[in-house]
């Protein structure tokens, strides 16, 4: 299996091939390697619908047969619909899949706190990540306090608001007074925002990373993939971080 997995990798990167299989995970790479070991993935999936602990299993066996790599890096419930028995299933079947080791992290996405709490109190592991919608323009405050409060990393999907708000006042002063980019400046907000620096490179270790914000930009082109990672020669001030935080509309 092992053997497998390293080959089909190597193969995808070469190719730069874009997979989308299973219940939705993705891995885009445009890098060019023979030498890329599994370790160096973090690769994430996620379950589509809960629908049951069978069908939830047969959907996370699914995934891991379609993406090739052995196991699944981070594994998340895509969101809470569904209702709480099919939820509480969901998440069983999850926790078990980790337990055989097909999953290593497993986590949840779009959860509130009424959702965490009833979930979690069943006497179920907490998840590892809540990946949520997470910016200056939606900081989630509730969200945000459980899930510190729990241990819980929350990993901010769509970090640079979808390149809606670049042009804001607020962000491109940040951005000329630390000759950064919006998008730069954006990540480097998500980074802070639990009040202490934190540093995800790949979410190896989740928990070392549950006091922060780990932040999930999406983008093609290199350059901007690139640019997302400068990110740890500047820190923005406490009242730069309050300002952003002034501009929540949600």
């Amino acid at each position: 299996m092992a053997g497998n997995a390293s080959a089909n990798m190597r193969r995808i990167l070469r190719t730069g091939t874009t997979m989308r299989k299973g219940a939705g995970a993705r891995f885009t790479s445009s890098s060019v390697t023979t030498d890329l070991q599994r370790s160096d993935v973090f690769y994430t999936s996620k379950l589509k619908s809960n629908s049951g602990k069978t069908k939830a299993t047969k959907a996370i066996d699914k995934s891991l047969r379609a993406c090739g790599l052995g196991y699944i890096d981070l594994y998340l419930i895509h969101s809470p619909l569904g209702g709480q028995q099919m939820r509480r299933e969901s998440w069983e079947a999850v926790v078990d899949a980790q337990k055989e080791g097909k999953l290593k992290s497993i986590g949840i996405s779009n959860f509130g706190v009424r959702h965490m709490e009833e979930l979690l109190g069943n006497g179920l592991p907490d998840p590892a990540v809540n990946q949520v919608d997470l910016h200056p323009f939606m900081t989630r405050t509730d969200i945000v306090a459980y899930c510190t409060r729990r241990g819980i990393l929350l990993e901010a999907w769509a970090p640079l608001v979808e390149g809606m708000r670049f042009n804001h006042s607020s962000l491109t002063a940040l951005a000329n007074a630390y000759n950064k980019e919006p998008a730069q400046i954006l990540l480097r907000y998500s980074l802070q925002k639990v009040g202490e620096r934190v540093r995800c490179s790949g979410l190896s270790n989740l928990r070392a990373c549950s006091r922060g914000s780990s932040p999930c930009p999406n983008h093609r082109a290199r350059g901007r993939i690139v640019s997302n990672t400068q990110l740890y020669d500047f820190e923005l001030r406490k009242e730069e971080i309050e300002h952003l935080d002034s501009l929540n509309e949600g």
